[in-house]
């Protein structure tokens, strides 16, 4: 039986011993040496004092060591921390400092990044990996990898122990960790699994970086099941003919990434070169799918099948929708239904349940759901959602924050951030329903709206707006345009046509940066 993440590798070590459970670049694992070298790093890991809770750094860029990071953390009952290596070092710094980490495991992070970070953080008394710092002790992977498992003894580990921490910004700008155990990462591969029908046989493409919640599809989800993990590795996701050629030439079965990052693909990768008949499942997530470019790629991908799949990173996911057909109209797809061992409501204003096709805050209660927030009581207890079933039995759901409301065939909807619905000039503005509009303008690829202006009576709208690849973008007539779909007061003041924007680590849109830039001028 299957309790834990440790038990998923454990299971496909044991019956696909020699099958690649991790390739990147020219580099490759098997289930069977992945079992190994992760039970030898967990050996480190307890010989340096590691015990059951213990947070342990990952501070590396896409390679095969991170799958062997994951699961040596896991199995010497440790929970692991992915870090951002783009990150600034001074915000590695506060998460390794809230997290109490005192052990790193890292390697390819350039020497003078690697000094900076250790100096400044007296927490840290060892790293491990092919890393030489004087001030602090340092263990290579040669010497992990020469232990002899003679007498292993695995920790026995519970499903509700700690598996791992997200980071994610804060409203308040620091970071902030979300907790997850190995019950609500095993539910998400479970449930995945059984959704999409995943095989052995199955390749997922994984491009996103560790410390972004999808990547857990190709690190728990994949060895469940016993599948294949293709780490995309950095330098091909700057490219995208170089990714599109990539996913062809290794045969990828399932994809799951932000809709960005296909919208490149379609613009810039060349498709119609490549031979992606393996393909069967185009799973997006994060974002909205701009509904023309969906449309597009699923007429060019035509054999594929593809889900919109929804959830924050502290449910990781609960809800999916298979798009049937390429959409007939540009309307945002649905988010769908829950899917297994989860349930939800759609609360107003005031925490009481709307009416049918009302619209209202979207809670959910899932077996994927957080256990909280790392070091902060107030802000888990401001996330979630109770109701009293008996004296210390409460259902608890996560507060999502954003606005919901079910359609006649009792699907989701997503509406957008409950915290995007501003009060300008006596009137709410959605800037959700502003971006739709813009984006329903033939020449635009990706639209955002930012709010500027720090007095109240003097703020307003900017629409950043970046074209479809060889078209141009006149802001005047695209204000015009606006004119025509918006009441006056949720038309934007100006236009910024970009050739791209600012975005966070994960590839989201970062429109408080967008508007910080603005203010500043």
């Amino acid at each position: 039986m299957i309790y834990n993440l440790v038990h998923a590798v454990e299971g496909s070590a044991q019956r696909f011993p020699q099958k690649d459970a991790f390739r990147c670049s020219d580099n490759v694992i098997s289930y069977g040496e992945l079992e190994l070298r992760s039970s030898q790093l967990a050996l480190q890991l307890r010989a340096l004092g590691v015990r059951k809770g213990d947070r342990i750094g990952i501070y590396m860029n896409r390679c095969l060591e991170t799958a062997v990071a994951v699961y040596g953390i896991l199995k010497s009952g440790g929970a692991y921390v992915p870090l951002d290596p783009f990150a600034p070092v001074s915000r590695t710094q506060r998460i390794l400092e809230d997290c109490g980490i005192e052990i790193l495991i890292s390697t390819g992070i350039p020497q003078k990044k690697m000094e900076q970070l250790a100096g400044g953080t007296t927490g840290i008394r060892t790293i491990i990996g092919d890393v030489h710092l004087v001030a602090i002790a340092t263990v290579s992977w040669d010497i992990v990898f020469s232990y002899a498992l003679d007498g292993y003894v695995a920790v026995p580990l519970l499903e509700e122990d700690l598996a791992f921490i997200l980071y994610t910004s804060g409203s308040t700008g620091e970071p902030k960790g979300i907790m997850h155990t190995h019950y609500s990462g095993l539910s998400l591969a479970k449930i995945a699994a059984d959704t999409y029908g995943f095989e052995p046989d199955d390749i997922f493409g994984n491009p996103a970086p560790l410390h972004f919640d999808p990547s857990t599809f190709g690190y728990f989800v994949a060895p469940l099941v016993g599948a294949t993990t293709v780490i995309i590795p950095d330098a091909h996701l700057k490219l995208p003919a170089s990714l599109a050629s990539l996913m062809a030439r290794e045969k990828i079965t399932v994809w799951y990434s932000v809709p960005l990052m296909l919208i490149q693909l379609l613009s810039g990768g060349n498709l119609q070169q490549q031979d992606f008949s393996a393909l069967r499942w185009v799973l997006f997530a994060g974002e909205v799918f701009i509904t023309k470019h969906l449309r597009a790629l699923m007429e060019l991908w035509p054999h594929a099948r593809f889900s919109n799949l929804y959830g924050p990173a502290e449910l990781i996911l609960c809800t999916y929708y298979h798009v049937p057909s390429p959409p007939r109209t540009d309307d945002p797809i649905p988010i769908g239904r829950v899917w297994a061992n989860t349930e939800y409501r759609i609360i107003g204003a005031d925490d009481i349940e709307v009416g049918p096709g009302e619209v209202g805050e979207l809670l959910v209660r899932s077996a994927t759901r957080m256990q909280g927030y790392w070091n902060n009581s107030d802000l888990t207890e401001r996330a979630f959602y109770r109701i009293r079933m008996a004296a210390g039995y409460d259902h608890v759901y996560y507060r999502t924050g954003d606005l919901v409301r079910e359609n006649a065939k009792g699907e989701l909807l997503f509406l957008g951030r409950n915290d995007r619905q501003i009060k300008l000039r006596g009137y709410r503005v959605e800037l959700n329903e502003i971006e739709s509009v813009i984006l329903a303008y033939p020449m635009v690829e990706e639209s955002a709206v930012v709010v500027i202006g720090k007095d109240r009576e003097a703020q307003q709208l900017v629409a950043f707006v970046k074209p479809i690849t060889g078209r141009e973008i006149d802001p005047k007539e695209l204000l015009a345009f606006c004119r025509t779909q918006l009441p006056a007061y949720a038309v934007p003041s100006m236009v910024r046509v970009e050739t791209d924007f600012a975005r966070t680590s994960s590839g989201k849109i970062d429109r408080n940066e967008m508007a910080a830039l603005l203010d500043a001028m």
